[in-house]
């Protein structure tokens, strides 16, 4: 099965540039306002979309994502609200890949099999799921597979050649490489070292290499972007979202456009990156 992320990545690659990948957090800083940011996302020059699932315990995140975590679980968000984010957006664009990403104990409670059910009716295209590893594939990897969704791994600086083939066995849509070793936002990639270690992943693969982790500004895409067929955007998208907020932390008339500007910017230097730019 042809996924809507399997398709923008073809497309990409006939026009000779890599993708640019946003992430934001369902909900921050609230319902409404988290809406209108995904939907001017792809006008802004998103090619494909990672919507956070808010979690009480992220381990993986930094700072700048985990206080977005906080003001959307504080504004009442859930795993439910947030399939429903996702279907509101699916009102307004078909085509831009939606990815939910995240941990494991919100799926767990909710039950797979229903999430798997509600996300794909919804309109969601991938999940990527931190903490379950490839050694329980069985509990949410394949049957998300086989209900039509594609499973992105991340791979890091300390996955071995050892270790590659068995994250890249079950893999699809896209491999995510984490540039750098740590937390997320916490420091800036080595472009140097991020283009031997996305060749060394295309060696045990033909599926794209988005690279994410650190990258902030349109110089970093772009010279991310030249080795990657995705740069990966992040704690810079939610820190200007909290950078826009008024002092009790609600969203302004800033908040929107914040987020469209850096945006734009940042899709600037991806394109720049491609071979057709």
């Amino acid at each position: 099965m042809t996924t809507r992320i399997d398709r923008r990545f073809a497309e990409l690659k006939e026009n000779g540039r890599p993708a640019l990948v946003t992430f934001v957090m369902a909900g921050d800083p609230d319902p409404d306002t988290s809406l209108e940011i995904i939907k001017a996302l792809p006008e802004a020059g998103a090619d494909l979309i990672e919507i956070g699932m808010p979690f009480s315990d992220p381990m993986a995140d930094g700072p700048a994502i985990q206080l977005a975590g906080q003001r959307a679980l504080h504004g009442g968000m859930t795993l439910k609200k947030t399939l429903k984010l996702v279907k509101d957006f699916r009102k307004h664009d078909k085509h831009t890949p939606v990815v939910l990403m995240g941990y494991y104990n919100p799926i767990y409670i909710m039950g797979v099999d229903e999430f798997l059910k509600k996300a794909t009716s919804a309109g969601v295209d991938g999940l990527i799921v931190v903490d379950v590893p490839p050694e329980a594939d069985d509990e949410l990897c394949l049957p998300a597979m086989e209900a039509g969704l594609n499973f992105v791994r991340l791979t890091t600086p300390t996955t071995d050649a050892k270790r590659l083939p068995v994250v890249l066995k079950n893999t699809s849509g896209f491999v995510y490489y984490v540039s750098i070793t740590g937390i997320t936002g916490s420091a800036a990639p080595d472009p140097e070292k991020v283009a031997a270690s996305v060749s060394h992943i295309k060696a045990g693969t033909d599926l794209p290499v988005c690279v994410g982790f650190g990258v902030r500004t349109a110089e970093q895409a772009t010279a991310i972007g030249r080795a990657a067929d995705g740069v990966v955007v992040g704690s810079a998208i939610v820190s200007a979202i909290a950078g826009s907020l008024s002092k009790k932390g609600h969203a302004t008339a800033k908040t929107v456009p914040a987020v469209a500007k850096l945006v734009k910017e940042l899709a600037k230097g991806v394109r720049k990156a491609g071979k057709k730019a």
